[in-house]
């Protein structure tokens, strides 16, 4: 989009535009694809909502073939199975690591952007429209527990302690969170001071610290007691953050963003180490879109140009392979081989441990 999408807010009850919103060059694929479809948003009005669809939209997702080579933002494990969720509602699984795929069921059409489970059978996803989407089968049929049409926003990330406490946060600095597994969702935006709107693009629970949300504008927030209350972070770099992820070691994390800017903290964010990252061809400069704690420990991120990075030492140091096809990818997991699964432009791809050569499906 060429021309900037101007921020629309809620102020006193009248609409009010303040600065306009650049989309970032090199910026993920996932931020960048929500954010440049949201024309504007209305603050919530009420503190809490019914999970219940509206009923002008009954929209199901379209099968597909090709499904699985269709704009895929998200992938994570069901217990042994893989989910992957993307574009015009898309939800697909796997059971045989990552060969075939299934689609889903799935009550929208709508640009889906993260999944979480937090079991093998209870997951969630978010997307644009506000929309929160669960499964209580593994990610086989799912059921739209809330959405809000007139917010005008996506969500872009979730996280769950358990099948009934979790948080969404998305586009304009929302902040959602339920404690009977979506039955209920609540705006808790007000518990972030965060007068400026920023979007938040990542959440990750910190080993033994707490939950770390990084956004727009190089936006930190943290909350030592599960999401009750919530502290700004200085961050040292002031250009859009896309995501967020701890490493195995307590207080310890990583925050990504534009132009290959990568971050390293091993206090719950009081301190930050830049980490530098350089390619066959100097440093990296594309931006960072997703990442991934292994099994094993090691870190995988990825991004944009075909870049995948991968950390053996809790991400102080990492390899950078930049794929010759230099798809932008935005989600990463690994099968029981060790092989990556990568998701992002193109669907679902299964490369080697690197990320560099693909594997025969």
């Amino acid at each position: 989009m060429s021309e900037p999408v101007n921020r629309r807010t809620q102020l006193d009850g009248n609409l009010a535009f303040g600065r306009p919103l650049t989309p970032p060059k090199g910026s993920s694929l996932a931020a960048a694809l929500s954010v440049l479809s949201v024309l504007s948003v209305f603050a919530f009005c009420t503190p809490a909502y019914a999970a219940q669809a509206t009923a002008e939209n009954h929209d199901t997702s379209i099968p597909s073939p090709r499904s699985s080579r269709s704009l895929l933002l998200g992938i994570t494990h069901a217990g042994a199975r893989l989910v992957a969720v993307g574009d015009r509602g898309h939800i697909l699984y796997s059971d045989d690591q990552g060969k075939t795929w299934t689609q889903a069921a799935v009550p929208s059409r709508q640009l889906l952007t993260a999944v979480y489970f937090v079991d093998d059978k209870h997951g969630w996803a978010v997307g644009h429209d506000a929309q929160i989407l669960a499964s209580t089968d593994g990610g086989v049929t799912w059921t739209k527990q809330f959405e809000d049409l007139k917010r005008e926003a996506p969500l872009l990330d979730l996280w769950f302690k358990d099948a009934n406490t979790g948080f969404a946060i998305g586009a304009y600095g929302a902040l959602l969170t339920t404690t009977d597994g979506g039955a209920q969702w609540a705006d808790v935006s007000d518990r972030i001071d965060n007068e400026e709107q920023y979007h938040y693009n990542g959440i990750a629970y910190v080993k033994d610290a707490g939950l770390f949300i990084v956004g727009e504008q190089g936006s930190m927030f943290r909350s030592a007691d599960d999401g009750q209350t919530w502290k700004h972070v200085q961050s040292p770099y002031q250009g859009s953050l896309f995501g967020v992820v701890a490493t195995a070691k307590p207080s310890t994390l990583l925050a990504y963003g534009l132009r290959g800017n990568l971050l390293r903290s091993t206090d719950f964010g009081d301190t930050w180490t830049p980490i530098s990252l350089k390619g066959a061809r100097g440093p990296l400069e594309f931006g960072l879109s997703g990442a991934s704690l292994l099994p094993d420990g090691s870190l995988v991120l990825v991004g944009n140009g075909g870049s995948v990075m991968r950390s053996s030492d809790d991400g102080q140091t990492f390899v950078v392979t930049n794929r010759s096809d230099r798809i932008s990818l935005s989600g990463v997991t690994v099968d029981d081989k060790g092989d990556l699964i990568l998701v992002g432009q193109g669907g679902v791809h299964i490369t080697s441990p690197t990320g560099a050569e693909l594997v025969q499906q």
